[in-house]
């Protein structure tokens, strides 16, 4: 039997966009579970336009370790047992430099389907939900940076990155809850980034160029800027970091939404005062959470112990949000 993308036994997690022909999103951190009946699966994905090196996958099944996989044409998963079987696939990493937002479209996941005995049930999922908009950080670019194969940097990355190893993944977990993440390497709210992503206040409302990213419903976000805007002037980063608040308060009117100060301590006291004065002229109650510290300011990209910090001082002060 065939499990089309819009079935109910598929269900997505994260920016995605989805038709009855794909899937498709170019956020790691994106996640497709799967229930299926029968002892075998079939995933399948449209790679034609992906080039060398290929995105990374992490599977689980029935809630096993995780594996990690190249993104294939097509991924056979053999299962215990000839009954009810669920699968995880989560995008994991990437390289930053291929194009993810305008088309055609390279640094992408795009799912077309499943192979399976018969559509399974899959279980309920009530945790609320936690969204981070960020950069490689949030992104999880060089959790691994040891990992090196390729002479040229960029091919690495699908080895170094780890979405789910952020603190951004860990944070939500910590606090059970589901967690969207829009994390893409060299934006900030002043400049765009790698894989053409425009500024943040830009790309924010779209999944990617011509697709429109559909509210999460968040219970809260969290906003990560400013290691990649420190070659701008305090005056322009707090005017665009205003204009990017403006675009998720407008798509988000419910949510509560968090300012999280850049690791590396820059223009802190300016987007303190920018939040206070923005609260008092929209009748707003951003937070404001002052990461000064927690970390060393090298390596810019935190290893895995870097994110662990984070994010236990983030669950910690989110606690008292939440």
């Amino acid at each position: 039997m065939y499990i089309y993308t819009e079935s109910n036994a598929v269900r997505y997690t994260g920016r995605w966009e989805i038709t009855e022909k794909n899937a498709i999103t170019t956020a790691p951190g994106g996640m497709i579970e799967l229930a299926f009946k029968g002892d075998y699966a079939v995933l399948f994905f449209d790679v034609s336009m992906n080039m060398n090196p290929v995105p990374h996958l992490w599977i689980s099944v029935d809630n096993g370790a995780k594996i990690e996989v190249s993104v294939d044409r097509a991924i056979r998963i053999e299962a215990e047992g000839d009954k009810e079987h669920y699968v995880k696939i989560i995008y994991k990493s990437g390289v930053e430099i291929q194009h993810r937002w305008y088309h055609p479209l390279i640094g992408k996941i795009n799912f077309i389907g499943a192979e399976a005995d018969g559509e399974g049930t899959l279980p309920e999922d009530s945790r609320r939900i936690i969204e981070f908009i960020g950069d490689s950080i949030t992104e999880g670019v060089l959790i691994d940076e040891f990992r090196k194969f390729n002479e040229f940097e960029q091919f690495n990355r699908p080895y170094q990155d780890d979405s789910t190893a952020t603190y951004a993944y860990l944070t939500a977990t910590a606090l059970g809850m589901k967690p969207v993440i829009m994390g893409y390497g060299a934006v900030g709210v002043t400049k765009g980034g790698c894989g053409s992503v425009p500024k943040a206040s830009v790309s924010y409302p779209y999944n990617f160029e011509g697709s429109e990213a559909k509210a999460q419903s968040s219970d809260i976000i969290v906003i990560n800027h400013g290691a990649n805007d420190r070659g701008a002037s305090p005056d322009t980063y707090i005017a665009e970091y205003k204009n990017l608040l403006d675009v998720v308060r407008k798509k988000n009117p419910q949510s509560k939404i968090v300012v999280l100060s850049a690791f590396c301590i820059v223009y802190v006291d300016e987007l303190k005062a920018m939040i206070e004065k923005y609260n008092k002229e929209n009748n707003d109650s951003i937070y404001f959470v002052d990461s000064s510290g927690w970390i060393p300011l090298e390596p810019l990209h935190p290893l895995r112990d870097g994110h662990i910090t984070v994010a236990k001082h983030l669950t910690e002060e989110l606690k008292k949000i939440l």
